[in-house]
């Protein structure tokens, strides 16, 4: 898996860190992704979602499962 949201496809950026004295660094942004349970296709997976994409409600947890005592 790559480092991509299933959401919206966020992935990480290139590009320079450019110091006072301009000297260029190569640099790499990456997005915050958290690996949680979500509701993919009506099935409960594992997947990597950006915390944008949590907090705006773009994704549905599964409910928490009840175990029953067995008898």
């Amino acid at each position: 898996m790559s480092y991509k949201c299933v959401i919206c496809g966020k992935q990480a950026i290139t590009g320079n860190k450019v110091s006072h004295s301009k000297r260029h660094t190569r640099t790499k942004w990456l997005p915050n992704l958290q690996n949680i349970k979500i509701v993919l296709n009506g099935q409960a997976k594992k997947a990597k979602v950006c915390a944008s994409c949590i907090r705006s409600g773009k994704v549905t947890r599964p409910k928490p499962r009840v175990y029953q005592p067995a008898a």
